[in-house]
């Protein structure tokens, strides 16, 4: 009797075990947060455009630092399902004109004109090859 329930409560440990062992099975969408930063759109960002050439070419800052009303912060956050977060920001300096005098982002942005890694490119199938006896190619 006493064996029984030994085998029974070790069979239930390791099922609830391999159970949380897997790991990815469930789906995570992809998070993007804060300002979202195009490589394209920073390009674009030059020394001495004013106010509102900045915010009508990257939109609202996240964050206008406080105690200096010149520096605005532009912070994109994204995390890909099961990968670590990636944040990237961009610090927007301007005079006491409202004209940029420098800008710094930390980390580079990806070239959205490459295609992503894991990016499948799909073709067209030679439907005319195949024949109707051949439906498993």
């Amino acid at each position: 009797m006493q064996f029984k329930s030994v085998i029974s409560v070790i069979v239930l440990a390791f099922s609830i075990s391999a159970c949380s062992s897997i790991d990815k099975v469930v789906y995570r969408i992809d998070v993007p947060q804060g300002n979202y930063l195009e490589a394209a759109t920073v390009n674009q960002l030059q020394v001495g455009m004013n106010v509102q050439q900045v915010q009508y070419l990257l939109g609202t800052p996240v964050l206008i630092d406080p105690f200096n009303n010149n520096k605005w912060y532009y912070v994109f956050l994204q995390q890909k399902a099961y990968q670590t977060p990636e944040q990237r920001t961009l610090i927007v300096n301007f005079d006491k004109r409202g004209l940029v005098t420098s800008f710094d982002l930390d980390k580079p942005l990806p070239d959205e004109s490459k295609p992503a890694i894991n990016n499948a490119i799909i073709q067209a199938e030679n439907t005319a090859a195949k024949r109707w006896w051949q439906f498993w190619k």
